[in-house]
């Protein structure tokens, strides 16, 4: 399943502790424990998501019930969710922004369904658990990161070519019309929040969020920008091939020379444009911010 992208053919080594793999571990640790030592009551009542959980003030449930699931099979097609695409998304986004877009999908997602219970409470409003909100926003993130590449899912043993828009819409598709069939205990309406949340995180949130970073760095300077084609974008001398990471020139020239060429080709072409030497450069842009 998704072994022809590129990214999934990396050594597996860069997978070990990722966030992706620990994500999966405390999903199985919670699942044992709260079967254990936590009873199904308590549970409901606290832990997973509902309108009078909400209006009682029960604020943390937006994450907890991230973490609970109905049963094993529920626990175990998340978790598969979660690894075929979370571990490639991870592999662009690095750990901590992955972290960010898991965990905003499935938040929005639950209010998404909170507000479905609202409107509807005769058809909505029941207790939620389950990562798929957040799962749902990892596969709209990998359907972005790979909107015009063709690849190949494994649907039920069997092998389906397709494109990531098709992938994106497909699963939008899906969504609105389990919700307006009622879902059958399927939480559909989560799914859309953490779809739609997946997709805007990755098609403007890293363009938004480096140009908010670039004008925190230089808010007084003026620059001109100017489109910038990919071929374009001039290869730095590395001061240590070793390290892997671009040369560290002053802020200043680092910005124009190295950001801002990106920050064009982002927004001309979206974050799945980029090479691995050009995420490593945003990279370094973000570690330049963070020490401010």
């Amino acid at each position: 399943m998704l072994e022809n992208r590129d990214y999934m053919r990396q050594p597996a080594s860069r997978l070990n502790g990722s966030a992706t793999v620990v994500l999966i571990a405390t999903l199985v640790v919670a699942f044992i424990l709260r079967a254990l030592l936590v009873p199904q009551a308590f549970a409901d009542e606290y832990l997973a998501l509902s309108l009078e959980g909400l209006r009682h003030g029960f604020v943390w449930q937006l994450l907890t019930f991230q973490f609970l699931h109905a049963g094993w099979m529920h626990l175990l097609f998340n978790s598969l969710a979660i690894y075929f695409f979370g571990r490639s998304v991870e592999m662009v986004l690095g750990p901590r922004r992955w972290c960010a877009l898991y965990f905003l999908s499935g938040i929005v997602g639950g209010l998404v369904q909170m507000g479905f219970a609202l409107a509807l409470p005769s058809r909505f409003d029941a207790p939620v658990v389950g990562a798929s909100a957040g799962g749902a926003g990892l596969i709209a993130a990998f359907a972005v990161l790979n909107w015009e590449d063709r690849f190949t899912l494994i649907l039920y043993f069997v092998p389906v070519a397709l494109r990531g828009k098709t992938l994106f819409w497909f699963s939008i598709g899906f969504a609105l019309l389990g919700a307006a069939l009622g879902g059958g205990g399927v939480a559909h309406a989560a799914h859309l929040g953490g779809f739609l949340t997946g997709f805007a995180f990755v098609r403007w949130g890293e363009t938004l969020q480096l140009g908010l970073w670039r004008r925190n760095l230089f808010p007084r300077r003026e620059r001109s920008r100017q489109l910038v084609k990919a071929a374009s974008i001039r290869m730095p001398r590395w001061a240590g091939a070793q390290s892997g990471q671009p040369d560290d020139p002053p802020p200043d020239e680092f910005i124009s020379r190295e950001v801002d060429p990106i920050l064009d080709k982002i927004s001309a072409h979206g974050i799945q444009s980029l090479t691995e030497r050009e995420r490593r450069v945003l990279e370094a842009a973000r570690n330049k911010m963070a020490k401010r």
